[in-house]
């Protein structure tokens, strides 16, 4: 099989197509989707081939047969019959204000309007909507489909300010709203976005949505599967690690077959190398923000529990940490539980690019500092490797004694006992060492086993007043923590003691068992 091009960037079908990039065939799902009925939400994070989907939509309901060659709805959609489509974006750019929303509208029903050659009857944008609806219908003979990409952009990007945030919300709901009231010239509707508000804000005027973001079947609409990257890009796989794409890029999940996001996997194929593509097109400052504001224990976010409600909803005024780090991208279902009218989700990191780039942000953030000096960060791959207890310890004292003290006056977040555990969580997780938390023996739960180069450094955090204490170390002894690990190497028991009064580590005391 050729190499073909990298479709990095495009959205749009007609373009793949003329320029014979890699395509994935989501005809299937898509007429599948059209299948099932008339209005559909979907959420999945940023930069994940939403608007690509969009568009192929708008191409099957257009009847633009010749883009479609050799896929699936080729042969398995009635292009005899050809339907008005009117696809909204809000996603070209930042809409600050209540005055650069209206005058988006405004824009994109004007082009509507002079396309097809009807009049802005009407000052307002709910009302020219409702018009152009109407007046299309009645000019085709055929129902209306309504697309609209990124509905959500508007408000998410001024979440930090409550006031306008909520204004925009409702524009935004007055305009959508539209769109359950004309059902009878409507064929069917489909909203995206990264985040689901719930039904009392912006979706109480559209509560004929059925919102899809968590069905199994769907899970696959968008992103890559396995399957697609050993045969759609197999050749762009020479070369590189099959196991180190997977770990790094794959694990998206929706409660079905789980996907890599392809900004990630096209950047690998590019460039050659496993970076942090997708992470770094959008830091999240504001997700970071909130965290530390909330003092959120670090090590509890690889093994979450939440109702499926709670994560299908989203509030300007109200959001809750679960839900927004879900709907954003930066946990995913990893498995559920049912009990009668309740699902409940457990969420973990997706991947490791997820993982260690999160927790480095948010290291910065416990630190006083917008980025962890790489003086200590990179030493620690060859202190493990050499089994140098006596220079992790060194190193890990120097970088706690750099946090500034004018940070630890002027930040509650320093005074909880869980932030010298989140710290020490957050630092081995930003390497993208393979840890795991509350690992079960049958005489208690570790706090952290850390595993590489068939060695396991086996962790227990203890805080102390300023005199170090020895429980630490105690514990891992006491409870033969080491015997789960001794057939795969050598086992280094760590007890660290943290001291409140000094704030830094006051004992660091170490025990090697096994060859």
């Amino acid at each position: 099989m050729a190499r073909k091009q990298l479709p990095i960037g495009i959205q749009t079908l007609a373009k793949i197509r003329a320029k014979d990039c890699y395509y994935v065939d989501k005809t299937p799902i898509a007429l599948r989707l059209i299948a099932q009925g008339s209005y559909f939400f979907l959420s999945r994070p940023r930069r994940f081939g939403k608007s690509l989907f969009l568009d192929t939509l708008k191409e099957l309901f257009e009847g633009n047969r010749a883009l479609f060659e050799g896929l699936h709805a080729e042969q398995h959609w009635d292009w005899s019959v050809k339907y008005p489509v009117l696809r909204f974006s809000f996603g070209g750019g930042l809409l600050g204000s209540v005055e650069d929303l209206r005058a988006s509208l405004d824009e994109q029903l004007g082009t509507f309007e002079a396309r097809h050659g009807l009049p802005a009857e009407y000052p307002d944008a709910r009302s020219r909507f409702k018009r152009l609806i109407l007046r299309l219908a009645e000019q085709t003979g055929q129902r209306v489909v309504v697309l609209i990409d990124e509905y959500d952009k508007p408000i998410l990007d001024r979440i930090e300010d409550q006031d306008v945030a909520l204004q925009l919300r409702e524009v935004l709901k007055d305009f959508y709203c539209v769109i359950k009231d004309s059902d009878a010239h409507i064929r069917f509707a489909f909203l995206t976005g990264v985040s689901k508000f719930s039904k009392v804000s912006i979706f109480s005027g559209l509560n004929n949505l059925e919102d899809i973001t968590i069905s199994p079947e769907y899970s696959s609409i968008c992103g890559y599967t396995d399957h697609d990257v050993d045969t759609v890009f197999a050749p762009e796989l020479p070369g590189l690690d099959r196991g180190e794409i997977r770990r790094w890029y794959n694990g998206y999940s929706w409660r079905g077959e789980s996907v890599y996001n392809p900004f990630d996997v096209l950047l690998l194929f590019r460039n050659r190398q496993f970076q942090p593509y997708w992470f770094e097109t959008g830091t999240p400052t504001f997700l970071v923000k909130l965290l530390t504001r909330r003092r959120q224990f670090t090590p509890a976010l690889e093994n979450v529990f939440e109702s499926a409600t709670l994560l299908s909803s989203f509030e300007v005024d109200n959001i809750a940490t679960e839900a927004l780090l879900f709907q954003a991208g930066y946990l995913t279902i990893t498995g559920e539980r049912y009990r009668p009218g309740r699902l409940a989700l457990q969420l973990s990191y997706p991947n490791l690019e997820v993982k260690t780039s999160l927790n480095n942000s948010l290291l910065g953030a416990l630190c006083g500092a917008t980025e962890v000096p790489e003086r200590y960060i990179n030493p620690v791959y060859d202190l493990l490797e050499a089994g140098d207890l006596a220079g992790l310890q060194q190193l890990l004292h120097s970088f706690f004694a750099s946090i500034p003290h004018d940070w630890y006056r002027g930040n509650p977040i320093a005074q909880y006992e869980g932030y010298w555990a989140s710290v020490f969580y957050s630092y081995f997780a930003a390497l993208g060492l393979d840890m795991v938390l509350e690992d079960a023996t049958n005489q208690g739960r570790i706090d952290m086993a850390l595993r590489w180069l068939g060695q396991t450094w086996l962790f227990e955090f203890k805080v102390v007043e300023l005199v170090p204490e020895g429980r630490a170390i105690e514990q891992l002894q006491q409870k033969n923590y080491a015997d789960k690990y001794r057939a795969s190497g050598p086992v280094h028991l760590v007890g660290v003691e943290f001291s409140r009064e000094s704030r830094n580590i006051v004992a660091f005391d170490t025990l090697t068992v096994g060859s």
